[in-house]
């Protein structure tokens, strides 16, 4: 079986692991992580990054950061995973869908003005397959009516909007490591605070609602509880784990590109031929190669297209469902059709994809492809 994912590790994870066990600092804020976080500020000019043990806790960081209260309204697309919801509806807001592009399911920031209201208090956008929003469209409707950007850069780590690194742009981003992503330590994730207002706060709620980030700079004398927050930052063996992949980088991604453009060019074919539809490179985003998908023509033909390919050992898989049709939401959705959104959420496939899968696994892949349709 060709597995949909497969974690890589670079081989130097462990032994950073065993450094932090024996430097006596396993808990959160070790030199792993400080490590991890001059990364990030030195190589993409993140203001202040933050580790979190997920990047659903920095988004839920985010929403309490933006002191989001009952009633408040925030933009999102409805084609994202739950997390992005989940962190604001945890403090009261009210999710307002946006639709999807018709060639991407990215948001469609031609469609947000419309969904504005005096309550609107956010935008979200998400980076789906890391691929970038139209940032230029959400930061002029955001400067228009005195909104937050929280940019939900899960999957777009090495990503740039017109060469500037996706995550820079909101006022706050969340990105993960979990171990689907590009660059992973199994679970994880980090805050990135680009506006300044909220990197104090940031640490606080961080540590539980406490000033103990302060008291250990020596900024004051002791610490105690001063704000709302909960334990959001990681152990710093996580961080031991992620520096050894952030240190590879480079060869990671650049393996990763290799197989996304080998998918490319075995498929075209089957989108020539009006079988499929590949992925589209908005012009101004760059790919960092996160997931190769493909767009089929109906729910029908995905549903026997995954069966065809696990009968000859191939797993593939699909997502997302739109959330304002999820069991939860569906009954609080007042909006409009969200078609495009749908679409996505019926035809969209996701085939494996990760560090080690080989020339002659991608081939077959794409003869499996071909074989399915054959025929047809």
């Amino acid at each position: 079986m060709i597995t949909f994912n497969k974690p890589y590790f670079t081989g130097e994870e462990t032994t950073y692991i065993e450094q932090a066990v024996k430097n006596m600092h396993i808990s959160g804020d070790g030199v792993f992580t400080k490590k991890c976080h001059a990364f990030f500020e030195e190589n993409y000019g993140f203001k202040k990054c933050l580790l979190t043990t997920s990047c659903t806790d920095a988004l839920e960081m985010a929403a309490i950061l933006i002191d989001i209260q009952p009633g408040d309204e925030v933009i999102m697309p409805s084609y994202t995973f739950v997390s992005t919801a989940n962190a604001f509806i945890l403090r009261g807001a009210k999710i307002v869908f946006a639709d999807s592009l018709t060639n991407h399911p990215n948001m469609d920031a031609t469609k947000i003005e419309v969904l504005i209201t005096p309550k609107t208090k956010a935008i979200v956008p998400v980076h789906y397959a890391g691929m970038a929003c139209d940032m230029d469209e959400i930061l002029e409707l955001a400067n228009k009516y005195n909104l937050f950007v929280i940019e939900d850069a899960a999957q777009a780590i090495d990503s740039f909007y017109k060469g500037k690194p996706l995550g820079s742009f909101g006022h706050l981003a969340a990105f993960s490591f979990h171990e689907t992503k590009n660059i992973i330590s199994g679970e994880g994730g980090m805050l990135v605070i680009n506006d300044e207002r909220f990197a104090q706060r940031a640490e606080i709620i961080r540590e539980k609602g406490t000033n103990r980030s302060q008291f250990f700079r020596g900024k004051v004398n002791k610490y105690g509880w001063v704000d709302i927050g909960s334990s959001f930052l990681p152990s710093d063996i996580i961080a031991a784990f992620l520096f050894a992949q952030l240190e590879n980088l480079v060869s990671i991604q650049n393996r990763r590109k290799q197989i996304w453009n080998q998918y490319y060019e075995l498929l075209s074919p089957l989108q020539e031929k009006g079988f499929l539809q590949l992925p589209e490179v908005p012009h101004y985003s760059s790919n960092n190669a996160h997931m190769f998908y493909i767009i089929l023509k109906n729910e029908s033909t995905r549903t026997q297209l995954l069966q065809h390919l696990k009968k000859n050992g191939i797993q593939a898989v699909f997502h997302y469902l739109s959330l304002h049709k999820s069991d939860f939401y569906k009954d609080k959705y007042k909006g409009i059709e969200l078609t495009n959104c749908d679409k996505f959420s019926d035809t969209l496939v996701r085939l494996p994809f990760f560090f080690e899968l080989n020339h002659e696994s991608v081939k077959m892949i794409g003869e499996q492809m071909k074989s399915f349709y054959e025929g047809r």
